[in-house]
């Protein structure tokens, strides 16, 4: 059984819709368990529990929120050899695009590497023009079509990295997939 944990940090409220969407993504790939968890309500055990987890944090300056960095610093850091080789990717919403989402994303990915996660970045794209190689960024709420298929596509190649990586499902894999590398046409 996968064990996924969303673990995301929200002041509006739109990185907490783009969670749902990726919670609801990895739910697509059979046999995996979903907890999704704010930074304020989330334990070091949740963390403990997955094999794979997804960080969100609105974009502050550039940069993860101070409550997701505090969490790492504080509830996790007894726990820093324990968690080494688990799977991690990253979201996050800002104000207006060009706001430094995918810098913020790339903050968090250097948290998480910094604990022995394996972090990775999706090469496919949702729409012409969107695709997620540091994660999933939204400009405010999730709102358009390609920003939630961002969302939803991030939790799906979490979950199906688990079950390939964690589990040795190779059936998962996304490149034995028949809908493996569908690009849109330009």
């Amino acid at each position: 059984m996968n064990k996924i944990l969303v673990l995301f940090d929200s002041a509006t409220g739109h990185t907490a819709a783009m969670a749902a969407l990726v919670a609801e993504g990895a739910r697509r790939i059979a046999d995996t368990d979903v907890r999704l968890r704010t930074v304020d309500e989330a334990k070091a055990a949740d963390v403990l529990w997955c094999d794979g987890l997804a960080v969100g944090s609105p974009t502050n300056m550039g940069l993860l929120s101070w409550k997701m960095k505090r969490f790492w610093d504080v509830e996790m850091m007894e726990h820093w050899a324990e968690i080494d080789g688990k799977i991690a990717c990253a979201f996050s919403s800002a104000a207006r695009w060009g706001g430094g989402m995918e810098i913020a994303c790339q903050s968090m990915l250097t948290v998480l590497m910094n604990f022995g996660f394996l972090v990775f970045g999706v090469t496919d794209f949702v729409s012409k023009r969107l695709t997620l190689h540091y994660g999933a960024a939204a400009a405010l709420a999730p709102r358009e079509d390609d920003a939630q298929a961002a969302c939803r596509l991030l939790g799906q190649r979490l979950a199906e990295w688990c079950a390939v990586f964690i589990h040795g499902r190779m059936a998962e894999h996304p490149g034995n997939k028949a809908s493996a590398r569908n690009l849109p046409q330009a």
